[in-house]
């Protein structure tokens, strides 16, 4: 294990700084407009594109960087700026993290690049694994994916995808044999105009309403044998396993999330630190009865509250960033810790926020309520609160509790 510290490296603060002032100059002035319309932050995203903030360069870069906290300093900036904006713009990193996670060497340096595409020629992907019977339970995929030839030919109904439908790069976890539950799914890749693979609804959300979600329809969706993640021979090795008893490894959803969660987590820090920050600047300005408000205690104890709680839960992502880099044993769940307290410190912080505000806290003139908003998925999305206490209490215990 390497030695571990808490200043962080300088070409991470060098980063980060970079980050922000694009979250503060960028994407800050256009969140409300964004949030309103409920549209992709096309312009935002190209201009991320133009500096090189949005490619797989840059991606590949903060995965790779060896402390590993490069990938949720940069995150906890961007949603910092805005949730919705932010996901336009990582949402792509699902993807490639199921690729990067699932696939080939080869698949790697063939379909990266082709999830950002170029400034000017802008793509995205997206990570296709919910349906409507199967959320939570990733088990119960009902997406079937079947060999026919040298092709694989998939039909099902994914829901909930970022940037579902409107990817060029759909990657789509599928069951090939239904009968292993989840060690019979595999992950494969859509490439862009693939006949069978069309878009359903758009959702429209409570909260990240700049980034889109939606449904993604496959209907004899045919693709060749290359696009299945990992190859054949490594699907067909698991499978027998599988049906042998043996251990298979982690299931294609689960690994994406697996590597994903402190990401997902230092997201949701983003916004409680926004919220933070806001509650904490308007309380010193704000008078009432004669003095700041800040003056009374009972605001005092929950700024300091707020600020405890962010700085806790921003511990708890980057020692999981930090083991999952440096080969650290999960024996507790810490991936899941992280998501978990994360996401349940920005619904708290953001509320304590909006009631700092008052009556100015509940209206859309200012940002708090948003925020608010926004925070409510990361109890939900990539494993709900429930769920994650479920995996923690499992690794804690060893025992399969249900």
């Amino acid at each position: 294990m390497a030695e571990f510290s808490l200043q962080l490296p300088d070409e991470v603060v060098e980063v980060r700084d970079w980050v922000h002032g694009f979250a503060e100059e960028v994407i800050r002035p256009v969140a409300h407009e964004y949030d309103e319309k409920e549209e992709t932050p096309w312009p935002v995203i190209e201009e991320a594109a133009k500096i090189g903030l949005y490619s797989a360069d840059s991606f590949g870069t903060w995965f790779l960087e060896p402390s590993g906290l490069m990938m949720v300093v940069v995150n906890e900036e961007l949603f910092w700026g805005d949730a919705g904006i932010g996901l336009s713009l990582m949402g792509t990193g699902l993807g490639v993290a199921a690729i990067a996670g699932n696939g080939t060497p080869e698949q790697v340096m063939t379909w990266v690049p082709e999830c950002f595409g170029t400034p000017g020629d802008l793509k995205l992907a997206a990570f296709c694994v919910t349906e409507p019977g199967a959320g939570s339970d990733v088990s119960n995929l009902r997406t079937k994916a079947v060999k026919d030839g040298d092709d694989w030919v998939l039909n099902g109904q994914k829901v909930f995808a970022t940037n579902g439908g409107i990817a060029d790069v759909h990657i789509v976890v599928a069951s090939v044999d239904p009968e292993l539950k989840s060690r019979g799914q595999a992950s494969f890749v859509i490439p862009p105009g693939t006949p069978g693979l069309a878009a359903g609804k758009k959702e429209k959300k409570h909260g990240i309403r700049a980034s889109h979600t939606g449904e993604v329809l496959l209907d004899d969706c045919r693709v060749p044998s290359e696009c299945l993640l990992g190859g054949e021979e490594k699907l067909e090795e698991r499978l027998g396993r599988a049906r042998e008893g043996k251990k298979t490894g982690v299931q294609a959803a689960m690994s994406t999330f697996e590597a994903t969660r402190p990401i997902v987590a230092s997201q949701a820090l983003g916004i409680a630190r926004a919220a933070y920050e806001f509650a904490l600047d308007y309380a010193k300005e704000r008078e009432a009865f004669g003095k700041k408000i800040i003056e009374n205690q009972s605001i005092a104890f929950n700024l300091a509250d707020m600020k405890m709680e962010i700085d806790a839960a921003r511990l708890l992502v980057w020692r999981a960033a930090w083991m999952a880099k440096h080969g650290g044993k999960f024996e507790a769940a810490e991936g899941s810790m992280s998501k978990l307290k994360a996401g349940e410190v920005a619904v708290w912080v953001t509320e304590r926020a909006i009631q700092i505000l008052g009556g100015y806290g509940y209206i859309r003139d200012f940002p708090v309520e948003r925020w608010h908003r926004d925070s409510k998925i990361y109890t939900i999305f990539e494993g709900t609160s429930e769920i994650q206490r479920l995996v923690i209490a499992r690794a804690i215990s060893g025992i399969h509790i249900t």
